[in-house]
């Protein structure tokens, strides 16, 4: 089932595995188990990167400046209950509050996105936006949401610290992004019978100067990202045959890389 134009909310709320779920039961199975079962609040950063979805894509949750009565002197959101009320009444409604820095850093963001060659050419050609893939991957019910979606390509939104080749790569490798890659590519063809042409990634800074880059993930990336979604179906359905989901086994650790290099550049400078 391909859906268009579904809320975030009921998105979220929908039983099916996600990339995130998928990337969370290959951490722990313990630690999925327990943020299914009890949702938390989203984080400063995942708030700002929800804004600049909105503002760059034209859709999702509606984005809402705190009122001059809701802040300071300095400028700073009232911690008064009148404020308090006020941003639980917008935050059942859905939307996302942003402090009015924020909200010119959501600006900047957006207009450094859509200002970079590449970013706006990928947007102008693919223009499907929050679209979402509900499909059954080898027995796993699956949901996958696609920022940029025309059904033939398709691509997501970034907000990062560091966007060069250099940094992105980074963040791939430590937050699983060549996981959610395969995950969403899954979908797809599960859902279409298809494989998708194309799948860009597209990164903007959320630190002046907002420097934007667009990448996508080479074939070691591709090996690594189906390796690991196999993984994490695989344990997703083990865990729900027996209702087990097991923390942190035991192991026999042994020093990374780095420990042995930094052990070793101190031997080489003791007097």
């Amino acid at each position: 089932m391909i859906v268009h134009d579904m809320p975030d909310e009921v998105y979220h709320s929908r039983p099916e595995l996600s990339s995130t779920g998928a990337r969370r039961i290959l951490e722990s199975p313990a630690k999925f188990k327990w943020e299914q079962d009890h949702p938390s609040r989203p984080t400063p950063a995942m708030i700002l990167g929800t804004a600049t979805h909105t503002k760059v894509l034209g859709v999702g949750s509606p984005v809402v400046t705190y009122p001059e009565e809701h802040l300071t002197p300095s400028g700073n959101v009232s911690t008064k209950a009148v404020t308090v009320a006020w941003e639980a009444e917008q935050m059942a409604a859905g939307r996302v509050l942003l402090s009015r820095r924020d909200a010119a850093k959501v600006d900047a963001m957006a207009e450094a996105v859509l200002a970079h060659l590449e970013a706006r050419q990928f947007l102008e050609a693919v223009e499907g936006r929050e679209v979402s893939v509900f499909a059954d991957v080898e027995g796993v019910p699956t949901r996958a949401r696609f920022d940029i979606y025309n059904g033939r390509k398709a691509g997501d939104l970034k907000t990062a610290l560091d966007s060069s080749p250099g940094g992105f790569n980074r963040s791939v490798a430590h937050r699983g992004y060549h996981i959610q890659e395969r995950f969403y590519r899954d979908a797809y063809q599960a859902e279409t019978g298809g494989e998708l042409e194309e799948f860009k990634f597209i990164v903007v800074e959320n630190t002046a100067p907002y420097l934007v880059g667009v990448y996508d993930l080479d074939f070691m990336w591709a090996e690594l990202g189906m390796k690991k979604v196999k993984e994490a179906r695989d344990l997703w359905r083990r865990c729900t045959e027996t209702g087990t989901w097991p923390g942190y086994g035991t192991a026999t650790l042994t020093p990374p890389t780095w420990a042995v290099y930094e052990n070793e550049d101190a031997e080489e400078f003791t007097f």
